[in-house]
């Protein structure tokens, strides 16, 4: 799925508008109509008083709508609106006098700050008062309003954007807080960034129905990692396929009491489908990894201690190397080799990513298409700090481009950046996730991937998806509290099965 720019969505809107000869109005009623069967199967008790804040703009037009759709289906809707005279869209108004023909709606307007409702605990505050249109912070009465309904005791839901948040850039001042964000057609941006969790809460997007034409015809930079996006690189098994055909994966990874983390990443490793998998550690790891993975194979360095030789790499597929891997001073001096002679894409994480951030020369060493799979304090190390994730965002693709690799920041929305400066931000995965060695399973499963013949892209595609589908399903039977690395693994097979039956 394509994330358009609020620009974007707008000119949509009006391209749909025009090519299917409808009225604003009559795609106003539509989205609406979309919004109150959402909130009807979210919200379904009808007794609970509900509040809709209405804006001036178009915005506000869809919360009228909303409000007259919901009271008919008898809910004990609320309608507040700013007194005139005030200017109003020509949609908002409208529909604004479409609902004071509805004699029972409680429709309260307020002229100031000292007119604010009085609001019960547990009602549904729904913020209707500003869409994307919003180009600068909230002033004066709608601060106010915004900052008030922050602090009540209720539920609050955002129709399309939480009112005071930019889709596109960093926000500031006062922003609705959501408990519940119903975006149309697709989220925004900015839903897919941290800091913006405590205003958007849980995000939901339906479609429209927008123009077909227009989204295919129309570019983007950012994308949805959907579960047909994932499927679209994942290769059939054919039947007289043998393991030689699924690739021999090496996994340089492990010091003394970090073999773990190579136990991990080498079992998620195998579970990817690889054919073969061997693993290069110090010795002090033989025993452990030949009891726990009796089908990987094991080739240990002669320090018992950390890894301070790297093998013949020309007969491997694919190359993992950083789980658990230690920032000896020998095991830097021999990564540094092992980078300059390198000819195939490498899988890099943690403590490798440690050694290039304390040697930045060792950016301009790393293979064409490599992947790199930082968290943020790793990324902030390599490349630098940023003011806000929208600022992070844009460095990851200018790093991205000019190294020529994919940069894969993990997070809720873990984001891969292409070497062209694509961004695909991912829809799977939770927060039980956030458990040690769940870095070392995507490490081993993006390894098993590419050593299979997957492209760099898909690997780290399907990877990351596959790796927090497995998460969920986990979830679903452990939940996340509970939920370790091993159980993501564990649930891989499952994984495969759903996306393949998608």
């Amino acid at each position: 799925m394509k994330i358009f720019s609020t620009k974007q969505i707008k000119s949509w809107d009006t391209y749909t508008i025009e090519r299917e000869r409808i009225t604003s109005l009559e795609l106003m009623e539509r989205a609406s109509n979309v919004f109150v069967s959402w909130f009807i199967e979210q919200f379904p008790n009808k007794t609970t008083p509900i509040y809709i804040f209405c804006g001036n703009g178009n915005n506000g037009g869809d919360g009228f709508v909303i409000s007259r759709l919901l009271h008919q289906e008898s809910y004990k809707v609320n309608v507040i609106a700013q007194a005139l005279p005030i200017k109003r869209s020509k949609d908002n108004e409208v529909n604004l006098n479409a609902i004071h023909k509805i004699s029972d709606l409680k429709i309260l307007t307020l002229s100031n700050s000292d007119d604010f409702p009085s609001i019960e605990n547990d009602s549904i505050v729904v913020d209707a008062l500003f869409g994307t249109g919003l180009k600068s912070e909230l002033r004066g009465f709608f601060k106010n309003l915004v900052r008030f309904l922050n602090k009540l005791n209720v539920i609050r839901v955002a129709v399309d954007i939480p009112s005071g948040l930019s889709g596109d850039a960093s926000s500031a001042g006062a922003i609705f807080n959501a408990n519940y964000t119903f975006s149309f057609e697709q989220p925004k941006l900015a839903f897919m960034f941290p800091e913006n969790h405590k205003y958007v809460g849980e995000w939901f997007a339906k479609t429209i129905h927008l123009s077909e034409e227009y989204y295919f015809s129309e570019s983007s930079d950012s994308y949805l990692l959907t579960p047909q996006v994932a499927l679209s690189h994942y290769k059939k098994r054919k039947k007289f396929e043998h393991k030689g055909n699924f690739g021999h994966a090496l996994l340089i990874m492990g010091s003394r009491g970090k073999i773990g983390a190579a136990v991990l990443s080498t079992f998620a490793c195998l579970k990817s489908g690889c054919g073969l998998a061997t693993v290069y550690t110090p010795s002090c790891g033989y025993e452990i990894l030949q009891t726990s993975i009796p089908e990987a194979m094991v080739i240990t360095d002669n320090n018992d201690s950390y890894i301070s030789s790297f093998p013949k790499t020309d007969i491997y597929n694919a190359i993992g190397i950083g789980c658990g891997l230690g920032l000896a001073t020998e095991t830097e001096k021999v990564f540094g080799k092992l980078l300059q002679n390198s000819k195939q894409p490498l899988v890099l994480d943690a403590d490798a990513l440690n050694i290039i951030a304390m040697n930045p020369n060792m950016l301009t060493k790393i293979p064409k298409d490599s992947i790199l799979t930082p968290h943020p304090k790793e990324f902030e190390r390599l490349f630098g700090k940023t003011s806000n994730d929208f600022e992070r965002n844009i460095l990851q693709k200018q790093k991205a481009m000019k190294l020529k690799c994919f940069i894969l920041l993990k997070g809720a929305h873990s984001c891969i950046a292409t070497p062209e400066g694509i961004c695909y931000y991912n829809s799977t995965g939770n927060s039980g996730m956030a458990t040690a060695g769940s870095g070392d399973v995507l490490t081993g499963i993006i390894t098993g991937l590419l050593a299979q013949g997957y492209s760099s892209k898909a690997a780290v595609c399907l990877g990351v998806y596959l790796h927090g589908l497995a998460g969920d399903l986990g979830a679903q039977e452990l939940g996340q509290e509970s939920l370790i690395a091993r159980d993501i693994i564990k649930h891989f097979p499952k994984a495969f099965i759903k996306l393949i039956q998608q």
